[in-house]
């Protein structure tokens, strides 16, 4: 009987299988040196279904593509030309709050490396409460 309950769900419900996938931009970091190469990964990457838009800059190694596509995809189509290829992994250095913190030398003019600061934990309340009456603390004499 749950087969039967099973072949009826899989007949009706075409939403599980048909999922279409939702636009996006993907940001490629692509080492380009001349037009034969621009050429090659513009290639590539042109007849891959449910892209939209390419966009090359050579001046900073990057690849924009944009439409219904799977990012893994196209990186891993843009590695197949022979290229090595990751994810762009700069932003633009007005979104860092302290940007001399994240500096790469090999990131473009405008731009630091992409990196997620975490928050501190917060120590356990029996290292607080010792802390704030040891003789190392200089506020312990205002607390007691």
């Amino acid at each position: 009987m749950r087969a039967l309950y099973y072949l009826l769900n899989l007949c009706t419900d075409r939403s599980t299988r048909n999922k279409r996938k939702t636009m996006q931009t993907v940001e490629i970091k692509v080492k380009m040196d001349c037009d034969g190469c621009e050429r090659r990964i513009k290639n590539s990457v042109k007849h891959m279904r449910g892209v939209k838009s390419i966009e090359i800059n050579r001046k900073l190694s990057q690849l924009k593509v944009s439409g219904y596509v799977d990012p893994n995809k196209v990186l891993k189509r843009v590695t197949n030309t022979g290229k090595r290829a990751e994810f762009w992994p700069y932003i633009p250095h007005n979104r860092v709050q302290n940007p001399s913190q994240v500096y790469d030398k090999k990131a473009p003019a405008g731009f630091v490396k992409n990196v997620q600061t975490y928050p501190m934990t917060n120590a356990t309340e029996e290292e607080t409460f010792t802390t704030l009456f040891s003789d190392d603390n200089t506020n312990a004499c205002s607390i007691m």
